[in-house]
């Protein structure tokens, strides 16, 4: 089963799908109160590109992330063919930002992925523009050299995946659990993005499926060992300052901690299921430079300066050449007689 953020489809927006959604050019949905709601619609008025800048382009605000289908002229075995237009401006409230991220499978199940031709992604109005649209489709569609192993992924991706999900369908591919994290533990985060606290320790929930704040306080790395708790799994944000090659430095490092089989069986799974997402969260959408990420088995006291120091500076692996010793000249065989013997009487 999937895990997302919750969040549902109000009545009002379902009836409207299930009976006036064919004959609309472009839906309008947001996130309000925890649910997904129509906030606009719009009916056909030209052909679909004709339709598509005024209508796409007046629908989304500067600050505000917002979900657009818009209805091709196209059709399938399902009906009209769609854009699924996700918008997320980058300067939108984190929180609100990572909502609309988590919830963006949701909707696309809701509404049927079946009838989804197209999904666009956009930071800026120019990215879904009619022109951005076009651009989009051009760079999906065109072949790219793959090396073997890209090539093999490639394949691996396209057995799992289902690109003909409907409201129908009973089951899904899951490429990892989603938790919303807590807007204290954003908080934080944000605070070691700009370098005021050193340390920052995660916690999942697991009844209300969230991601909190466990701990905050300065440490040094000296005392981390001591931080990594004996019978839960944790996450942990270090902002390691040290000093290499003669320059200051400070790096932030993931650590994921697991005691081995102390922690319940569900934990070990949620964390471990988890932390792809909480990474791409806390790169892509937070900005957050994470240098290193390392998993630490609680117990082994590893967790030194010197280690921390060899994983942010790995060192170089210098292969010295063994001096080669010219062959000497080739040895000569058994002396040859090239004269008979004397025979004596």
């Amino acid at each position: 089963m999937s895990h997302q953020t919750g969040i549902n489809a109000d009545a009002e927006l379902l009836d409207f799908l299930g009976k006036h959604k064919q004959d609309q050019r472009l839906l309008k949905i947001a996130i309000e109160a925890e649910k997904l709601v129509l906030v606009d619609h719009k009916a056909p008025q030209q052909s679909w590109e004709e339709d598509y800048d005024a209508m796409v382009l007046s629908s989304v605000e500067e600050k505000m992330p917002t979900y657009i289908f818009y209805r091709l002229d196209s059709i399938n075995d399902l009906g009209y063919e769609w854009i699924y237009i996700v918008y997320s401006p980058d300067f939108a409230p984190v929180r609100e930002k990572m909502l609309y991220a988590a919830t963006r499978a949701t909707l696309r199940k809701l509404f049927g992925g079946g009838q989804i031709r197209e999904e666009v992604f956009g930071t800026v109005p120019s990215d879904i523009s009619l022109e951005g649209y076009k651009s989009h489709v051009v760079s999906q569609n065109a072949a790219v050299p793959l090396t073997f192993a890209e090539e093999e992924l490639k394949m691996v991706k396209e057995t799992e995946t289902n690109h003909h999900i409907n409201v129908n369908s009973k089951h899904q591919t899951v490429q990892g659990i989603s938790f919303p994290i807590s807007d204290e533990a954003i908080e934080k985060i944000e605070q070691m993005k700009s370098g005021s606290i050193n340390y920052v320790q995660l916690a999942i929930d697991t009844n209300n499926e969230t991601i909190n704040l466990d701990n905050c306080l300065d440490t040094s790395v000296e005392n981390l060992n001591s931080r990594f708790p004996l019978d839960h799994a944790r996450y942990h944000l270090f902002l390691y300052k040290h000093s290499h090659e003669g320059d200051y430095l400070e790096s932030i490092v993931f650590l994921y901690t697991m005691p081995g089989y102390k922690c319940p069986i569900k934990e070990r799974m949620l964390y471990s299921s988890c932390k792809s997402t909480l990474l791409d969260v806390l790169e892509k959408m937070m900005g957050l430079t994470i240098l290193r990420k390392l998993e630490i088995t609680v117990g082994e006291d590893i967790v030194n300066d010197d280690f921390l120091y060899n994983e942010v500076h790995p060192p170089k692996n210098v292969v010295k050449t063994a001096f080669a010793k010219p062959k000497g000249p080739a040895k000569k065989g058994p002396r040859r007689l090239t004269k008979p013997a004397t025979s004596t009487s």
